[in-house]
């Protein structure tokens, strides 16, 4: 098939859909891919891009086109809001311009914001195929949940706009069960609707890899945090337990990742002298096994809102997919899905006293012990989450839409 990925973010930035490109051209398909200029997450043109382009390169097989876009900034909500805009106006003006030839299928990818599927939409029309829009962040209620907007008037404006996109999708791909309800609450039927989840890229399947970090820490029990760190994934539940456990020095709190609430949370750190707390940066995805291997238990958590008690974060399909135990500080199906496989332990959101006990609970155990709950972790990612059974699942969703 000829398949158009419309998407707001694309290598070289380290989304999920990079992977799935490569699946579907190791299936045989011809895949373009329509997106921005890379700038996520540090908020600038990536090295080599600008608003002078390039506006056309090759991924390997995958043909990639560009759309003009201011960059998102740092720690600006107005920068944030114009570079949300300015792709998905630039892209659908210069969609009939840009993106040439015919397509079998359209397939947007949305992770945030869901704007992107205008310009899929205007495609969609443009180019008389199905278009297949796969949900990840549910707008708008993540738009009220992370607080970056407060006014109904507005949040109401984007429901609006949420049931204009669902009505012109011939297909709503949704990465958790617990959204399927609130996308029917905005228009979307049970013919529109599919249950299709993520997955952990196929890197994890090697856990064998030449890379050193010396900032790693050797001894002790690790809990490792992999992952943006914003305002979603409650990092002042994370610093609190820290201090909580502040006296036991067998306990490391190990950070990979960047985002709006690293400085805040360094700052803490550095205030409360934590020496257990260790933020070792931003890597390179095909680094994450050397790390995920050195980990002990590796930890997610989000903020104690309604909607993340139905969101499933991405980052637990890579824990599972590399056999290791986890510690899910959240509600709900998340929550669930580590309970109901025995893959490691979990506590409410949003509770620092509960999360430094099932911290220490978990140092406890044994090597075997915690061996085995990464043996689970891994059976559970091969039943629900293995990649080739889900790239087979979308190829007859394809199929069933000509």
């Amino acid at each position: 098939m000829r398949i158009l990925i419309v998407t707001q973010y694309f290598w070289p930035e380290n989304f999920r859909i990079n992977d799935l490109c490569d699946a579907l051209i190791e299936r045989g398909h011809d895949v373009t891919v329509y997106t921005g200029l890379p700038n996520y997450p540090e908020g600038s043109f990536f090295k080599g891009y600008g608003l002078k382009g390039p506006y056309h390169e090759n991924k390997g097989k995958v043909k990639v086109i560009r759309s003009p876009l201011i960059p998102r900034g740092k720690n600006k909500s107005l920068k944030l809001a114009l570079n949300f805009a300015s792709y998905f106006f630039f892209a659908s003006i210069l969609a009939p311009f840009r993106v040439r030839g015919k397509f079998d299928k359209i397939f947007v990818y949305e992770p945030s914001p869901i704007t992107v599927a205008i310009p899929g939409i205007v495609l969609k029309y443009l180019k008389r195929a199905p278009m297949f829009f796969w949900v990840t962040d549910l707008w708008p209620e993540s738009l009220e949940a992370t607080g970056v907007v407060k006014n109904k008037r507005i949040l109401n404006a984007v429901a609006v706009l949420v049931r204009w996109l669902y009505k012109h999708s011939d297909k709503i791909l949704v990465t958790s069960k617990g959204f399927i309800p609130r996308v029917k609450a905005l228009g979307g039927t049970d013919q529109q609707i599919v249950y299709f989840p993520q997955w952990a890229e196929s890197l994890f399947s090697n856990s064998e890899i030449d890379y050193e970090d010396k900032n790693m820490p050797t001894e002790g029990f690790k809990l490792m945090f992999a992952g943006n760190i914003g305002s979603s994934q409650d990092f002042e539940t994370l610093v609190e337990s820290a201090k909580i456990l502040k006296e036991n020095s067998e306990i490391h709190f190990v950070v990979l990742g960047d985002g709006l609430m690293k400085s805040w949370a360094e700052k803490e750190v550095q205030l409360h002298q934590l020496k257990n707390f260790h933020f070792l940066g931003r890597k390179p995805v095909e680094t994450m096994p050397y790390y995920f291997k050195k980990a002990d238990v590796m930890l997610m958590s989000l903020t104690n809102t309604a909607l993340f008690s139905i969101t499933v974060p991405s980052k637990l399909q890579s824990y599972l997919a590399a056999g290791k135990p986890v510690l899910a500080s959240l509600n709900g199906e998340g929550a669930d899905i580590v309970r109901e496989a025995n893959a490691g332990y979990t506590c409410p959101a949003g509770n620092p006293k509960l999360l430094a006990e099932t911290i220490l609970k978990m140092s406890l155990l044994t090597k075997d012990e915690l061996n085995l709950l990464g043996e689970n972790a891994f059976k559970c990612y091969q039943t629900e989450f293995e990649r080739e059974k889900l790239i087979s699942q979308l190829e007859e969703e394809f199929k069933k839409i000509s």
